[in-house]
């Protein structure tokens, strides 16, 4: 056990101090095929990246593939999503599925590095408009926050804002009620489950005002959640939110 650790909860903030300060130090092999690579940024290889990670078209508004030359799809015409752009690195396939699983539920901490760095390389070739200056990660209940001992969103939005030389703040939206798991609700259901979920610091509202904030989660299914979160940001001051978020259900 690392040094001054005394239980399961201390030993991962340990360990993810430990990748923090020294993330090009620890040998690893491909989170994927296993094959050995170097560096925390490096658990996903060269190879299954350019295999598994292909630059498509998406529609600026909700993320999902759209053909070539399709900046907004006609559905995001018709019913446009409450924030003003979605940036997504990957959709929720093979094998991004399960390192997403193994960081939300598993402990994997080291593949928050790699996965915020295809957010990152996305984000390069999508440049919002106007660019965000502010990440603020989708947060967890307290309850749950404290059975898994980490947020994974504040974790990738720790990493994409040291990639990108943004500031974030883990602390600015608050989770006020632990609702149901989203996954197992229909669409319609998703929605009325999140009314009043979320809110802001009220220590944060003054410095919130008049701010370009981007969302940061893992996954978007819905975009319930992020569509909660973007109402709340708006009521509070913000202005303009994005939402970049790591994989995307496909449609």
């Amino acid at each position: 056990m690392l040094a001054g650790a005394t239980s399961p909860r201390e030993l991962i903030r340990a360990g993810r101090a430990m990748f923090d300060r020294w993330p090009n130090r620890w040998p690893n092999r491909c989170a994927v095929c296993h094959a050995g690579t170097r560096g925390a940024a490096a658990r996903i290889c060269n190879d299954c990246l350019t295999r598994f990670a292909p630059n498509v078209p998406r529609c600026e508004r909700c993320a999902l593939q759209r053909p070539d030359g399709v900046t907004v799809c006609g559905s995001c015409l018709r019913n446009p999503p409450p924030w003003s752009r979605a940036v997504v690195a990957c959709d929720y396939a093979y094998p991004w599925d399960g390192l997403l699983n193994a960081l939300k539920f598993h402990d994997a901490i080291d593949l928050a590095a790699p996965l915020a760095q295809r957010l990152a390389l996305a984000l390069q070739r999508r440049t919002p408009s106007p660019p965000a200056e502010l990440l603020l990660p989708v947060p967890l209940a307290a309850a749950r926050l404290r059975e898994r001992g980490y947020n994974q969103a504040a974790l990738l939005g720790r990493q994409l804002a040291r990639r990108l030389g943004l500031r974030t703040e883990p602390q600015w939206l608050l989770r006020t009620s632990d609702t149901p798991h989203q996954t197992a609700l229909p669409r319609a259901a998703r929605l009325t489950n999140l009314r009043g979920a979320f809110a802001v610091e009220p220590l944060a509202l003054a410095a919130l005002r008049d701010r370009h904030v981007a969302l940061v989660d893992d996954v978007m299914t819905t975009g319930a959640t992020a569509a909660e979160l973007t109402r709340v940001l708006y009521a509070a001051g913000a202005a303009s939110v994005q939402v970049w978020v790591v994989a995307r259900t496909p449609d």
